[in-house]
């Protein structure tokens, strides 16, 4: 058994997990762990940031845009509080994210006598927000702690997890043990009774609609043949967007799906919460039954259908489209088509919006990569953008974080330094992070960043004139020079003033491969709400 620090045990599974790089920002809890991240300098790469937040923001992006683990480590009490967001976020997307934080010294634990960082109990706050969360209490500990919370991260429904350890337990010494990564957890396989009720099911239906989510990610092949058997179109919101190529015949956006739905008699859903169509269009069609798939068995009592299938997406796929009859309808696919360009035209009318994701999409390579916040165009993109594979669409799911665009897209590029990756942010938005531009430049992160700047939190700003009289209050705001803010950091940056000298400018910065900003003028007023082709009841 090799003698090692606390730190060393945990730099040692890392290594074992392939964790080649940890986002971090160090403090004197975590002195133990950073000097062995400083010792295995040559294995092992620290990306220090300016806020906590951006540290876990960046592991977020790394885990979604890869679909691996991802590493953060910060210091604990208001260091790890201020990673929650984007911890949380990595739950709601079911992102593989790993926080590693320090505790006050093992002796003073839960004595709350007012040590530096102190929680009453941060463990219970860490487990009130992942599914795994414990304390390494001992160097010896540390392997087999770091290797129990990989597999749990991994295994079945994604997600993140949380290691605390107490700051004297770093530097301290011990004989470890070291551990390799433990075997996933079986997942549930689909069961054949339940698969050939639902292909019977499918057969039996006129109209059926096939609906896929973020659970559905890695499962894309499998819902294209089961969808091209069945003639089934598939509609997918923000976290599935890609899984089927949109220019797929029977790929459809949620308001493309939306027309088809008053006729819809079954729907199939792929590791989904089903939030648009039970919750956000009204009135369900009269006769229609619902089947979902789901790894994670909670989801079956979360929202209960006719039939509810425990198992991976890709699996019960497969074994679906082995037993259903394959089925042509010439006038369903006419339907479809149908739906899809009526709704290319009608989304048009969300502008400028729509011309600036049309200069995007023009400027982005086939697998480039955008990570969209909470903004005017992040939303429409969610409709308005078509994407051509898995992981090419990053957001923050129905945690929606105001500010998480730039410092998770740092992360997307992180994982993919030669693809293109685009951040859309606001300007309200954007300084929530902004001053991890010199993350950007420190790191040589050739992230391209664009700022849509309307002087306010546009979407609030718009709601509350709409919902109270034309009052307003908290949305209004006073930016900075933009084109100063990143010549400060040493960032490039474009002013530009409509969609052609979007594109223009967003070659020039791709082509540039640096750190680079184009800033976009527009004005709340003049933008066409979206929101009525995502939430029809919203009106």
């Amino acid at each position: 058994m090799p003698r090692m620090t606390g730190g060393d045990a945990i730099v040692d599974s890392l290594l074992r997990h392939g964790i080649d790089t940890v986002f971090g920002l160090p403090g004197v809890q975590m002195y133990g762990l950073f000097d062995a991240f400083a010792r295995n300098a040559n294995r092992i790469r620290v990306i220090n940031a300016r806020h906590e937040q951006t540290t876990a923001y960046m592991a977020l992006g790394y885990a979604c845009a890869t679909g691996r683990p991802a590493v953060y480590a910060v210091v604990p009490g208001p260091g790890v509080l201020n990673t929650t967001a984007a911890l949380s976020t990595a739950w709601s997307v079911n992102a593989p994210v790993l926080c590693l934080t320090g505790q006050v010294p093992s002796a003073q634990i839960g004595r709350l006598r007012g040590q530096l960082h102190e929680l009453p109990d941060q463990l219970a706050t860490l487990r009130s927000l992942v599914p795994h969360a414990d304390r390494i209490e001992d160097p010896t500990e540390a392997p087999r702690k770091l290797a129990r919370a990989f597999q749990e991260m991994t295994s079945g429904r994604m997600g993140p997890a949380a290691l605390e350890i107490p700051l004297d337990q770093l530097p301290a010494t011990a004989d470890v043990t070291p551990c390799d990564p433990l075997a996933q957890h079986p997942h549930p396989t689909p069961d054949p009774d339940k698969i050939t009720r639902l292909a019977e099911m499918m057969d039996a239906a006129k109209k059926p609609m096939i609906w896929i989510g973020g659970g559905a990610v890695d499962a894309g092949s499998s819902i294209r043949a089961l969808a091209e058997k069945t003639g089934a179109p598939v509609v997918r919101f923000r976290s599935a967007r890609g899984v089927l190529d949109d220019r797929h015949p029977l790929s459809l956006t949620v308001p493309a799906g939306f027309k088809l739905w008053p006729e819809t008699d079954l729907l199939v859903a792929f590791g989904t919460r089903l939030d648009v169509p039970t919750a956000r269009w009204g009135k369900m069609p009269a006769g229609i039954r619902i089947a979902r798939i789901d790894i994670d068995p909670a989801e079956m009592r979360r929202l209960a259908v006719d039939l509810g299938i425990v198992a991976n997406a890709a699996d019960a796929a497969r074994a679906l489209t082995e037993a259903v009859r394959s089925h042509s309808d010439p006038a369903r696919t006419a339907e479809i088509a149908q739906a899809k360009a009526e709704v290319h035209e009608e989304i048009q009318s969300v502008q400028p919006q729509m011309s600036f994701l049309d200069a995007i999409r023009d400027a982005l390579p086939e697998d480039g990569i955008l990570c969209d916040d909470m903004t005017q165009v992040g939303y429409v993109s969610w409709f308005g953008m078509p994407f051509y594979g898995p992981r090419t669409a990053v957001n923050s799911g129905f945690s929606g974080n105001l500010g998480a665009g730039f410092p998770t897209a740092l992360g997307i590029k992180v994982a993919h330094p030669d693809r293109a990756v685009v951040a859309v942010t606001g300007d309200g938005g954007f300084l929530f992070g902004g001053s991890d531009l010199a993350t950007a430049v420190r790191f040589g992160i050739n992230l391209v960043t664009v700022v849509f700047n309307n002087g306010s939190y546009g979407n609030v700003l718009r709601d509350q004139r709409r919902l109270f009289d034309g009052r307003h209050s908290g949305a209004e705001l006073s930016n900075p020079d933009f084109q100063s803010y990143a010549k400060a950091f040493g960032v490039r940056s474009w002013r530009v003033q409509d969609a052609i000298e979007l594109r223009g400018a967003l070659r020039e910065a791709l082509a540039a491969n640096a750190p680079c900003l184009i800033e976009v003028m527009t004005d709340i007023t003049k933008e066409v709400s979206p929101f009525h082709f995502i939430s029809p009841t919203r009106g």
